[in-house]
């Protein structure tokens, strides 16, 4: 039986023919597959964000990146999706055609990605991966918090990317800095977050992703969502370009029991909401929810 398209971009197991690092999903968001880097095995993150489905009260098998298996692993999994044998393995076989496309190598995992301390080398080896099977046109895809962009070697793994058709997804879920607290959970400030994100920005195009939900049964409030709004032409007026603003709301069981996703309906009024007071592009994606 064919499963429905809502369940194969929920299925997003991370194991793919035994490999601790690289993981093929079918994104929601791309159109099509993502091959998922993880540079965080030990699941530590300098966030402990509400919605995340990630348990970390129990520990890793795979504590540290072992960086020749990582490229091995990348190798293996792109050779499988550019010749189509992942379609032909477990929860792959029912992708439907117009999604059977490489759309990105995406790095993000089970932590914040630009933690890692050799996060410019990696950057570089993994791009010379891609660059071996002829892949320029395929996305080299940031998915980040965006707390350590003001990092040296950081800034140096940014660069790289912008050389190898890279694109950041930096992370806003927030308006205010006490609604900040209440979902990412942190010691580091809002500001420092919209200060990095500006910078970046003011040197590359960034795409922002910013997840939305319920808090015991409550959406956030229009004033949070204004404030949100405000943030963005904040970004913008200081310099910073964004080429999209991505609306989405809980779509996979988060280890906190208080959360649930937005409706349908609610991620539409918040994107139009964005594009009203913003003048900037976004786009809504759903949850596991009704579309009321």
């Amino acid at each position: 039986m064919t499963l429905p398209i809502s369940k194969l971009h929920a299925d997003h197991n991370r194991l793919f023919e035994g490999n601790r690092f690289v993981y093929p999903v079918l994104s929601r968001r791309s159109g099509g597959i993502s091959v998922g880097v993880n540079l965080n095995p030990d699941k530590i993150c300098n966030f402990d964000c509400i919605y995340c489905q990630v348990n970390r009260t129990s520990q890793s098998e795979t504590r540290f990146v072992e960086t020749e298996q990582l490229l091995a692993e990348l190798d293996e999994t792109l050779r499988a999706v550019i010749s189509g044998a992942i379609y032909r393995s477990g929860k792959f076989v029912d992708t439907p055609e117009p999604l059977r496309r490489l759309n990105d190598v995406a790095f993000s995992g089970d932590g914040e990605p630009t933690t890692y301390r050799n996060f410019d080398e990696l950057m570089a080896d993994c791009a010379e991966v891609k660059r071996r099977h002829g892949l320029d046109d395929v996305k080299l895809v940031l998915i980040t918090n965006a707390s350590m962009f003001h990092r040296d070697h950081v800034r140096r793994g940014l660069e790289v990317l912008d050389a190898n058709n890279g694109e950041i997804w930096a992370k806003l879920d927030a308006g205010t800095e006490a609604y900040y607290q209440q979902v990412e959970r942190t010691s580091i400030p809002l500001r420092q977050i919209l200060d990095n994100i500006t910078a970046a920005a003011q040197v590359r195009p960034l795409v922002i992703q910013s997840l939305f939900l319920r808090i015991d049964g409550q959406p956030p409030a229009l004033d949070e969502q204004v404030a949100f709004c405000d943030r963005l032409s904040e970004i913008v007026d200081a310099g910073g370009r964004i080429k999209l603003v991505q609306i989405y709301t809980v779509a996979r069981p988060p280890a906190e029991r208080s959360v649930s996703p937005l409706s349908n309906a609610e991620v539409d009024e918040l994107v139009r909401l964005v594009k009203e007071r913003t003048g900037l592009p976004a786009g809504g994606f759903y949850g596991a929810t009704a579309s009321g």
